[in-house]
């Protein structure tokens, strides 16, 4: 009797133990702490996938671009362009990109890169579209400057620029276009379009045009 009163304590001292052992585990002092992130490597390309950009696209100041070097990853950089329409590059400096398509820029970074690796391919890849603006002023409910990273009509920009307020003059809408040092101007008229009447006033907008609603 004794040594089965003595077993049964031994038992129940080991299921305790036992029982402590999995609370302690389980507990948060002991939980594994996850991983810290990694930090990304200055001026290394992030992974933003590229955007897709209009057919008629050249990359303007304030664009956000990724540019890969396939041979050298140290070459790569995020850039934005500079108001002086130049990128820089690590140890390219400076490049020349607005007004160029991504294209033409790659073939230029990758012959200034032919200097320090053989055979520099390289890649632009376009992240952001921040040149492309459209300025919309007058009697909307949201007047304003509105960035255009897709084709953009005068309908849609004035759905982007919440509408016409109240006493607006729906019919008599302009666009100022400046093209090759020349003032353009088109006349819209909302009622029309919305009707299906003359739908070919309501015109694909360029990067820098003006909507006035009166």
């Amino acid at each position: 009797m004794l040594l089965s009163a003595y077993m049964k304590t031994n038992l129940t001292a080991s299921v305790v133990c036992a029982a402590s052992l999995i609370v302690a585990a389980a507990s948060p002092a002991h939980a594994q702490k996850p991983a810290a992130p990694i930090a990304q490597k200055p001026g290394a390309p992030s992974s933003t996938a590229a955007i897709a950009v209009p057919v008629d696209y050249v990359i303007g100041v304030e664009d956000v671009l990724s540019v890969v070097f396939w041979r050298e990853k140290d070459m790569s950089a995020d850039v934005v362009v500079r108001p002086d329409g130049k990128i820089s590059l690590p140890m390219l400096n400076d490049v020349t990109a607005a007004g160029l398509t991504p294209e033409e820029l790659a073939t230029a970074v990758a012959t200034a890169g032919a200097k320090f690796v053989r055979d520099a391919g390289a890649t632009v890849i376009v992240k952001e579209i921040r040149s492309r603006k459209i300025y919309i002023i007058g009697e909307v409910s949201k007047p304003g400057t509105f960035q255009m990273g897709s084709e953009m009509t005068v309908l849609q920009a004035l759905g982007e620029a919440g509408g016409f307020i109240e006493g607006a003059k729906k019919s008599d809408v302009a666009i100022v276009r400046n093209e090759g040092g020349k003032q353009q101007r088109f006349k819209f008229n909302y009622n029309d379009v919305v009707k299906g009447k003359n739908p070919a006033q309501n015109i694909r907008l360029l990067p820098g045009d003006t909507i006035i609603v009166r």
